[in-house]
């Protein structure tokens, strides 16, 4: 039962939720203030049907344990009830944030994933194909020094 599992993570693309209006590039100084930003220009792209009910998921969720995955990442998600699809915004901060994330280091890359409740299988994959794309260190630096979201996309189209 695990190999179907498994090849179904190698065959999920992070490139097919990426859109070039959910990259941003941030001045933000905390933690809430770069989530809401995000969460603002997801919304203006019809993503999102409620903004604090999908804050207030993500802050749930960071109460839990940190979305601060180290390597200067974050990864907030949360599902709702009442979407269909899933999507994905990258937040390039210009300078890291505090995120008490796990190995203390400020974040500078967020990928904020929300999404449908009822799709627990495919949220698990697009956070399990998210993090091995993002533990490319080249990647990671990559990412930091583009400057348009286009450039961003195309460096997941591996994945």
């Amino acid at each position: 039962m695990a190999i179907p599992v498994f090849i179904n993570l190698n065959m999920l693309k992070i490139y097919n939720y990426l859109n070039k209006d959910l990259i941003l590039f941030l001045n933000a100084e905390t933690r809430d203030q770069a989530l809401k930003t995000m969460i603002e220009k997801v919304h203006e792209t019809g993503k999102l049907k409620n903004e604090l009910s999908f804050f207030n998921a993500l802050i749930q969720r960071e109460k839990i344990v940190s979305t601060g995955i180290g390597m200067g990442v974050s990864i907030p998600h949360a599902k709702l009830d009442g979407y269909d699809e899933f999507f994905i915004a990258i937040g390039v901060l210009q300078k890291g944030v505090d995120w008490n994330s796990l190995d203390g280091a400020p974040v500078k890359l967020i990928f904020m994933v929300g999404g449908p409740d009822d799709k627990q299988t495919e949220y698990l994959q697009i956070l399990s194909s998210l993090t091995m794309a993002i533990k490319d260190e080249e990647r990671r630096k990559k990412i930091l020094t583009r400057s348009s979201p286009e450039d961003i996309i195309e460096l997941f189209k591996a994945f």
